[in-house]
C-alpha cells in the first residue's frame, strides 16, 4: 500500500510541471513610441507571474543592445481566472513609467493595459513567439 501511495505522490509531483500557467512563454510587444519592440519571457516568480525583456528590436527588426535586457517589465501579476491577470505592475521603458497592470490572454494574443493615477494606457496586444 505504501508503494501505491508513494507512486501517486511522485506522479502528482511530475505532473505539476505540466500544469504551467498558459501565459508562460515568450511574447512580442507592439512597437513603442520609438518604433522599438521586444520579446518578453513570461514565467512564474513565486506565486505570481513576471515578465523579463529578453530581446529588443528597432523598427527595421534589427536586434538592439540595451540596458533594459534582463529587466523585469511585468511583475506581481495574479492569474484571476478566465484568462485574466491583475494586481501586478507593467513597466514601459519608452516612457520610463511603471503602471498598475492587467492582462488578458486569448489564445496566442495577450492584451496588456496599465494605469497610473487614473490615467490608463494600452500596452496593445502582444503576440506569442513560443
Amino acid at each position: 500500500m505504501k508503494k501505491i501511495v508513494w507512486a501517486g505522490i511522485m506522479t502528482l509531483g511530475f505532473a505539476s510541471g505540466a500544469l504551467a500557467d498558459p501565459i508562460h512563454g515568450t511574447w512580442q510587444t507592439i512597437p513603442d513610441d520609438n518604433g522599438h519592440y521586444g520579446h518578453i519571457e513570461i514565467s512564474a516568480c513565486g506565486a505570481a507571474i513576471c515578465g523579463t525583456l529578453v530581446r529588443a528590436y528597432d523598427s527595421a527588426g534589427t536586434q538592439l543592445e540595451t540596458d533594459n535586457i534582463g529587466k523585469r517589465m511585468v511583475w506581481d501579476m495574479e492569474n484571476t481566472g478566465g484568462g485574466e491577470y491583475d494586481n501586478g505592475k507593467v513597466y514601459s521603458p519608452d516612457r520610463d513609467k511603471t503602471y498598475n497592470g492587467e492582462m488578458e490572454l486569448s489564445g496566442n494574443s495577450l492584451t496588456v493595459k496599465g494605469c497610473v493615477f487614473g490615467i490608463c494606457r494600452s500596452g496593445g496586444t502582444w503576440s506569442r513567439v513560443n
